[in-house]
């Protein structure tokens, strides 16, 4: 006697499969993206060290410049650096694939709304990091440079000042998605915008104390950081209020 479930089990498993293989093909693509991008950050990996040490270089006193520690740095660092920009690079093609593998499951008035925050992301992303190299790390660096005792030649190590920079810009970029992760939220219905603008003592607490941990032990780098996280933080608010006014409205019916 045939078992009744066999055929509901046999499709579940074949579901599986088929998104399993998905999953491959679009983590394969996302691969090849990377690998395509790397090529050129490769071939220019040096010029790339370069422009990323200019806000160091530029500040540091006459004849001061960065070194290296290691027989192996003058190759692996701007390797490594060539490796992380070409991920950079590539982010919209990843978060595309990601995108184009969740979304079949999502329906058509999620998909309107998670396009726009998709590409909201990418680009508060990238001004994030933009905001920390041309913004933050001049003014972070005149400070600590000139701090520097009398009779003390400030003589940084490349590649403790890679992690240093990459740190800061994943913070920054990371920051600046808040707008982004508090549409989110109250999307969600995890939190609600009554809570988030009676809270904002809180919030702008616990931004400060954020900040402390992911930027060097100093006002100024905190500032830097806090502000504009917290000014996103308003933005954010905004955005839930327009982008989200019908289901907001929705919900205040129900609860009615």
């Amino acid at each position: 006697m045939s078992d009744p479930l066999e055929p509901a089990s046999e499709l579940a498993e074949g579901t599986l499969i088929s998104h399993l293989l998905e999953l491959r093909d679009r983590l394969m693509k996302a691969a090849f993206a990377v690998a395509i991008c790397c090529i050129p950050c490769l071939l220019y990996m040096n010029q790339l060290f370069t422009f990323i040490s200019k806000p160091l270089s530029q500040k540091l006193p006459a004849g001061a410049t960065l070194i290296a520690t290691s027989v192996v740095s003058p190759f692996t660092v701007p390797f490594k650096l060539a490796f992380l920009i070409a991920i950079g690079l590539a982010m919209p093609f990843i978060l595309y694939q990601a995108w184009a593998f969740v979304a079949p499951g999502l329906y058509r008035h999620e998909k309107k709304l998670a396009v726009p925050l998709l590409i909201s992301s990418i680009l508060l992303f990238y001004l994030g990091a933009a905001f920390a190299y041309y913004l933050v790390f001049p003014a972070m660096l005149s400070f600590f440079i000139s701090t520097t005792p009398a009779g003390v030649q400030m003589m940084t190590d490349m590649g403790n000042y890679l992690d240093f920079v990459m740190i800061l810009l994943l913070a920054f970029g990371a920051a600046f998605e808040v707008p982004v992760a508090t549409v989110l939220l109250v999307w969600t219905g995890f939190v609600k915008i009554a809570s988030l603008t009676r809270n904002r003592g809180l919030v702008l607490l616990g931004i400060f104390i954020f900040a402390a941990f992911v930027t060097p032990p100093d006002a100024v780098s905190q500032s830097f950081l806090a502000v504009p996280m917290y000014l996103l933080y308003e933005v954010g608010i905004l955005m839930a209020k327009l982008l989200l006014k019908d289901k907001l409205a929705a919900r205040e019916r129900e609860q009615a």
